[in-house]
């Protein structure tokens, strides 16, 4: 008879669970018993594991054979369990020493000739295991650097089982022809998904992110984009087709703050598990940019899916843009749907399996047409839509979605002026300065609190912890009293307030700040000759 153990790692979402695989020889008929709440997937791996140990040189054991995997309640799926199983069956049959693996941390997928593929959420996993106080983890070559973003970590890169079983027995390690440069990993081709409109930023073909200075004219709209950045506000830009509502919402990962190692582990983790990390970029260090298109579903959306649920496009965008073009086109159920994380800053999906939580703090921007054709505005530019059209169209976005969102800019029509003038707007890189120092602001006043920026602030701590000048919430006041703002409305007024404060360098918002956070909300002027573009 023979006894040996090792460790691997279940995700649930973006945690992981450290899960003991357990491998035992008894004398009986050659069978191979997988036990411990394993999915299809997993099931399967008996033949994986089976083929892959004989390509490589060993003998399978002809003995009864069970494997557990404990926590046994715990649900379990995927391919990345195959290097923990046949590491575990090699130790129970004495081709390697029980105790050389039971310290160890084993997470990969095998081929049948014996080769060790990467795997999905191999960072999270690693994350996990580091908590549980393991130190040593093996994984495929390919996911060597992600797992080695994890400090205090020894990560082992191996590129087949038999080079994992030289390293166990301390013989020759032998060589292994890497993958061909250029040429497609079969393993890998479902774990990158550029298609799926998310990604670190959107950078143009050649990697350059897009600049601000190449939006004509919009300067209500530039000026949004600003304090959108600044304190993390949800943006809707409506306007008539060709205004650039789609260019902006492109250029706001570029002003946004780089992420810091927190944020860099929680997007990566998350990007690890979607399977949409860029080959030789590990960590991800720019805000990502998301834009589904707009027949995407809910589960694709916010998560979900078939047994364990997967990433939606809110959490591929945490800490970063959620774009969501021609916003009336989607599904008036996906949208509502919404709610709940721009509200938490997370998803929460109950399955029958267990409950899952995933990150999902993101700067939301939608974008609309003012109606079907896409002419209708305030000047009357020849829409020809009747008007029970519009108000159907409009409807499509629903009161509670709209009233999470702070600021409501239309976007005007480019003005000949604006397009053909040579003189263009402020490039990135200043705008990006301002935000920058207006989120250094924030920060020194928020520093010893949960929250990160003005948009994450509780209305009542604003209204109780950090006093505006007197008389400044006057006309919000007022319009309070008049329905013409919600509770949830007020304080999103108070909090673009801050913002617009903290990019003019002031201490605590005064009336011109209020007057600019209400006209950036409701697009009425507050008794000001100034245009917002001019005075934020």
């Amino acid at each position: 008879m023979g006894f040996a153990r090792t460790c691997s790692v279940a995700l649930v979402g973006v945690d992981g669970v450290v899960v003991e695989v357990q491998a035992d020889l008894e004398p009986g008929v050659a069978a191979f018993t997988l036990v411990g709440l394993p999915d299809k997937t997993l099931v399967e791996s008996r033949d994986r594991v089976r083929a892959a140990v004989v390509n490589s040189g060993a003998d399978w054991p002809q003995k009864k054979l069970t494997v557990g995997l404990s926590p046994a309640a715990v649900p379990k799926s995927g391919s990345g369990f195959d290097l923990a199983v046949a590491a575990a069956v090699l130790a129970a049959a004495e081709r390697v020493d029980p105790r050389a693996i039971e310290d160890l941390v084993l997470i990969g997928e095998l081929g049948l000739d014996g080769r060790v593929r990467p795997v999905r959420g191999v960072l999270p996993a690693v994350l996990a295991a580091a908590e549980a106080g393991y130190r040593q983890v093996v994984v495929a070559e390919q996911s060597a650097a992600e797992a080695s973003l994890v400090p205090e970590v020894s990560v082992l890169g191996v590129r087949s089982l038999r080079q994992l079983i030289a390293v166990l027995t301390d013989g020759e390690v032998p060589e292994e022809a890497p993958e061909e440069p250029g040429r497609p990993d079969p393993m890998l081709a479902g774990l990158l998904v550029p298609g799926a409109g998310a990604g670190t930023g959107a950078a143009g073909a050649d990697g350059v992110p897009p600049d601000l200075a190449d939006v004509a004219g919009q300067p209500v709209a530039r000026r949004a984009l600003e304090v959108a950045a600044a304190g993390g506000h949800h943006l809707f830009l409506s306007g008539p087709p060709g205004a650039g509502k789609t260019m902006l919402a492109e250029r706001i990962p570029a002003i946004l703050p780089p992420l810091s190692r927190r944020q860099s582990l929680e997007v990566t983790a998350v990007h690890s598990v979607a399977g949409i990390l860029p080959p030789g970029e590990p960590m991800v260090a720019r805000a990502p940019y998301c834009a589904p298109h707009h027949s995407a579903t809910m589960q694709s959306l916010v998560g979900g899916g078939n047994g364990m649920p997967r990433p939606g496009a809110v959490s591929l965008a945490h800490c970063g843009v959620l774009f969501l073009d021609e916003a009336p086109e989607f599904s008036p159920k996906v949208l509502d749907a919404l709610r709940q994380p721009l509200e938490s800053g997370q998803v929460v999906i109950a399955r029958a399996a267990g409950v899952v939580r995933l990150p999902a703090r993101f700067l939301m921007v939608l974008a609309a047409n003012p109606c079907p054709c896409g002419r209708f505005s305030r000047h009357g530019t020849g829409c020809e839509c009747p008007s029970s059209a519009i108000r159907r169209y409009q409807a499509r976005l629903s009161g509670p979605l709209l009233d999470r969102v702070d600021l409501r800019v239309e976007a005007e029509p480019v003005s000949r002026a604006d397009l053909l003038g040579r003189s263009g707007g402020e490039p990135t890189e200043a705008v990006a300065a301002r935000v920058r120092e207006a989120r250094a602001r924030a920060a020194a006043r928020l520093a010893g609190t949960p929250w990160a920026v003005n948009a994450e602030v509780p209305g009542h701590e604003l209204r109780t912890r950090w006093q505006v000048a007197p008389g400044a919430l006057g006309p919000a006041e007022r319009d309070l009293d008049r329905g013409l703002l919600t509770a949830r409305g007020l304080d999103r007024v108070l909090r673009v307030a801050w913002t617009v404060a903290d990019l003019r360098g002031r201490d605590r918002p005064e009336a011109l700040d209020v007057a600019v956070a209400l006209e950036l909300r409701t697009g009425v002027a507050r008794g000001t000759p100034q245009a917002v573009g001019e005075r934020v």
